[in-house]
């Protein structure tokens, strides 16, 4: 397979070693707004797969997004900075193009409903970036839930704790709190519950850098959601997790409780005396934490480049995602509980 790669940031720098480590990719194509950027990495690569390359992977370097797609590959990356993504989701369905997408692929609610009403009109496959749909702890939960094992499922514990705070100038756009970190959670609830969320109450505090303020965001923030089956949901956010990256959820159950994330580099240590749990070592960052997650997920998009299986995670279910976390925006903003139903867009299945 030939894939091409729009971006070569951290991310898409990371998504360009899995990509060309995948067997079923011969030909992999990058490009970045910054073409030195475009040729380091792609000369960093020659040397970390230079096993692969000797067996006939070759690594290119196109001198724009536009040419890449005109090139004709069969599956395109995007992992340019948010603004890109809808653009190039575009062009590459305009072009027939099966496409991978970071999150979000749009930074507002408005484009991302086109972009969900252009997917569903389009015979192109779309897959969305939630690499937490390919944890092998998620996984679990959601068939703990879908096969009965906890009983009725009542309450919901998740969150996502960064280690350290992202820099300055990343924060004005960002989309805020809810929707650039707890999005993933709000995505990963309707994955593993397969229920919808119906109300939210949310609220944020600063006590970090100022930065935060000033680009009128939070660098913590907590939301109580209640589920359409009456589940209650309760998800929390930080910039400044010290300990580690730590990024958790609790389903509890009227006939048991499962946890992910709960192993030895929990970041976090216990108050009991004697209790040695747990013993580390801790992750530091979301690519740590979730590297084998990272991997699966494009494996499978090569699948669905392929033509082999329908894409794990559409932009439809992007935009659920994205319509819990502008409620929570709005409810953090009004100080007052907000109904899905409030919120533009309308309801699909996880």
């Amino acid at each position: 397979m030939r894939i091409g790669l729009a971006g070569v940031g951290r991310i898409g720098a990371f998504h360009a070693r899995t990509l060309a480590a995948l067997d079923d990719v011969d030909e992999l194509v990058v490009t970045d707004a910054d073409r030195q950027a475009a040729e380091r990495v792609a000369a960093e690569l020659g040397l970390q797969m230079a096993g692969r390359v000797a067996a006939g992977l070759r690594i290119q370097v196109a001198p724009d997004a536009d040419a890449l797609i005109a090139s004709g590959v069969d599956g395109f990356v995007i992992a340019t900075a948010t603004p890109g993504h809808a653009p190039l989701l575009r062009r590459a369905v305009a072009a027939g193009m099966p496409v991978f997408c970071e999150k979000p692929v749009a930074a507002t609610l408005k484009e991302t409903i086109e972009l969900a009403d252009l997917a569903e009109t389009s015979q192109v496959p779309i897959h969305v970036g939630f690499q937490r749909r390919f944890d092998a702890g998620y996984l679990r939960a959601r068939a703990a839930v879908a096969s009965g094992e906890l009983g009725f499922v009542h309450t919901i514990r998740a969150g996502t704790h960064d280690q350290a705070p992202p820099h300055a100038s990343y924060v004005p756009t960002s989309g805020g709190i809810f929707r650039d970190c707890n999005v993933h959670d709000f995505d990963i609830l309707r994955f593993v519950t397969g229920r919808e969320v119906a109300t939210v109450y949310a609220t944020g505090a600063n006590k970090g850098a100022a930065f935060f303020a000033e680009a009128g965001d939070v660098d913590t923030g907590g939301a109580l959601l209640t589920l359409d089956d009456g589940t209650i949901a309760l998800i929390s956010s930080t910039r400044y997790n010290g300990g580690g990256h730590d990024v958790r959820m609790e389903v509890h159950g009227e006939k048991g409780t499962i946890a992910v994330g709960l192993d030895h580099s929990l970041a976090m240590r216990s108050a009991e005396e004697g209790v040695d749990f747990p013993r580390g070592p801790r992750k530091w960052s979301f690519m740590e934490r979730f590297l084998p997650a990272y991997q699966a997920e494009l494996a499978a998009f090569a699948a669905v480049a392929r033509g082999e299986r329908p894409s794990p995670c559409t932009v439809r279910d992007a935009l659920e995602a994205f319509r819990v976390a502008e409620a929570c925006e709005l409810s953090q903003t009004e100080r007052r509980p907000v109904a899905l139903s409030e919120i533009e867009g309308i309801g699909g299945g996880a």
